[in-house]
């Protein structure tokens, strides 16, 4: 019956849902949230923002620095403009009671 649906599909040029395949993709929508999304979406926001003509390749959660007061995530952006591709750490600092930001900071980079 697999062999007749699936040479069905190819002949229709269109394929069946099967319920494995259904059954994975919603295990996969379950996967939880990471706690730097929030900010990862910040980080993002301001780079676009400071480099307006650079394009966003790929980028890195680096990691979280826990102070006394505030706290920061680190992230590395990727970007490609017209005349580079060069790397950018933005470290987004905050106040731990509120979550305000208090700094944005960036570093650019060669790799």
């Amino acid at each position: 019956m697999k062999k007749l649906l699936l040479c069905v599909s190819i002949l229709i040029g269109s394929t069946f849902s099967t319920p494995f395949a259904l059954e994975h993709s919603a295990h996969a929508q379950q996967k939880p949230t990471p706690p730097y999304a929030k900010w990862s979406v910040i980080a993002m926001d301001k780079v676009k923002a400071k480099y307006p003509n650079a394009k966003v390749v790929d980028y890195l959660y680096v990691g979280r620095n826990n102070g006394d007061l505030t706290s920061s995530e680190r992230f590395k952006f990727w970007l490609k403009d017209p005349q580079r591709e060069f790397g950018v750490y933005v470290n987004i600092e905050f106040n731990k009671e509120t979550e305000q930001v208090t700094n944005v900071t960036y570093q650019e980079t060669t790799r």
